[in-house]
């Protein structure tokens, strides 16, 4: 299962030396935390794979692991059967747009952006220090 790595800079998908063979990947995927639009928790990650592999290794409903290209962009998956899995939308990426990595530490990852990376600053949220709700 693929390890998440996260600092008060940005999050780290350690790939395993099979994960980046059948993933047709060099290296470990970096992404800044302020490119992290959205992280959303889910029990089944195969609902949220779209466009085409391309290059990535998938066996239907067993693992999908590689680049898909989209109409939009392109998503890096990391999938294992039907886990808990995360959803990370991203902005700003230079390589993607979405990565979908199964995990069972998924919920933890969500508190520590929250905790951490609470860059909502608009007025009236409750991060905003001048907020007076």
């Amino acid at each position: 299962m693929v390890t998440l790595l996260l600092d008060s800079e940005r999050l780290e998908v350690v790939l395993s030396p099979i994960e980046r063979a059948v993933g047709f990947r060099r290296g470990n995927i970096q992404v800044l935390r302020e490119q992290i639009a959205k992280v959303m928790l889910t029990d089944d990650a195969w609902i949220w794979l779209r466009g085409v592999p391309s290059p990535a290794t998938t066996v239907p409903s067993v693992m999908a692991i590689g680049t898909w290209k989209t109409g939009s962009g392109r998503d890096f998956a990391v999938i294992r059967g039907r886990r808990p899995s995360v959803v990370i939308d991203l902005e700003g990426h230079e390589d993607y747009e979405r990565l979908l990595v199964t995990t069972r530490h998924g919920l933890e990852l969500v508190r520590a952006l929250r905790l951490e990376g609470d860059h909502d600053k608009r007025p009236g949220s409750e991060t905003d220090p001048e907020s007076t709700v």
